[in-house]
């Protein structure tokens, strides 16, 4: 009898083991996943551009790799690598990247110019995009409308301005601006730029009243134009300078940026200006932003001077 009983019970307990086991393997699995994922790092890559202007100006390379290490230093979960003299010839750096950040020569001669259609597939699979400086340019038309779509925002010749001027800047609340305090700095602040229709997406992160002194000159492509001379001269309309930007579902639903300054590489010293952008490389890789910021160290001197190209 015990005999005919035990093989009766073994066929039905077996599988109920085997099914115990593969719940258990299943848990075991979905527990070290997310241990995993919680230590995974974020990878953040800097293309820099060419060399470019005199010497500590457009220091593409070196500022990249500044901001680089101090993302690399902030205690976050964050891989950040830098590709330098524009885009890379090897496309494989960009595997696994949760953000992309130019920071070089814009206009016709930018580096996404020739890769727009990669730049299209990385925004459409959720990757972050940031925009430094003259990076935020490119030619209007089909690459301004991609912008338009990428990063929300861009330089437009004959509308959007490139004057040297001290801007101060008053903090809204956003992941963007945590533990920033208000600041006024000389660069070369770019306005008046050509934003999606009502600024679907768009949420400004630095703005100020230009100076009239940043309108004298002579209207040009970059200089001047009536459109922004009645704009700031006229209705006295803040202007966005830097801005966060959350792409629609359509286009793919990440994150981006645009942030004008960062033509004197010396502001990279300051810290609320350095600390912003910090921020904002974060946010785009989709990560927490602490309450108090980045944790961001004053580079030193020697630190600011790594790196500089031969000019």
């Amino acid at each position: 009898m015990k005999s005919l009983t035990r093989r009766i019970a073994l066929p039905i307990l077996f599988p109920i083991a085997c099914a115990l086991g593969s719940a258990v393997f299943i848990i075991s699995n979905s527990r070290a996943d997310t241990n995993i994922s919680t230590t995974v790092k974020k990878k953040i890559v800097f293309v820099a551009g060419k060399p470019s202007h005199a010497p500590g100006q457009h220091e593409h390379r070196a500022g990249c790799k500044l901001l680089a290490e101090q993302l690399n230093r902030s205690g976050l979960p964050i891989e950040a690598v830098v590709t330098t003299d524009g885009w890379p010839e090897e496309p494989s750096v960009f595997n696994g990247a949760s953000a992309v950040i130019i920071y070089a020569d814009g206009g016709a001669g930018h580096p996404a110019m020739k890769q727009m259609a990669a730049l299209k597939a990385m925004a459409a699979a959720g990757v972050g995009i940031g925009c430094i400086h003259y990076a935020v340019e490119v030619p209007k038309g089909e690459p301004g409308n991609s912008f338009l779509d990428l990063i929300g925002g861009y330089f437009e010749t004959d509308w959007s301005v490139n004057p040297h001027w001290d801007a101060s800047f008053k903090i809204p609340k956003h992941e963007i601006t945590r533990g920033i305090k208000d600041f006024q700095i000389r660069d070369e602040w770019y306005y008046h730029m050509r934003f999606r229709e009502n600024m679907q997406g768009v949420t400004p992160i630095l703005s100020d009243l230009p100076p009239p002194a940043s309108l004298t000159r002579k209207d040009g492509p970059h200089e001047g134009n009536p459109a922004v001379r009645a704009a700031v001269l006229d209705r006295k309309e803040p202007q966005h300078v830097m801005w966060a930007y959350e792409r629609p579902a359509e286009l793919g639903g990440g994150r981006a940026f645009g942030f004008t300054g960062g033509h004197f590489h010396k502001n990279w010293q300051h810290d609320d200006h350095r600390r912003i952008v910090l921020n904002a490389a974060a946010w785009i890789a989709n990560l927490e932003i602490p309450e108090a910021g980045l944790v961001s160290k004053t580079p030193t001197d020697e630190e600011m001077n790594a790196n500089l190209d031969p000019k």
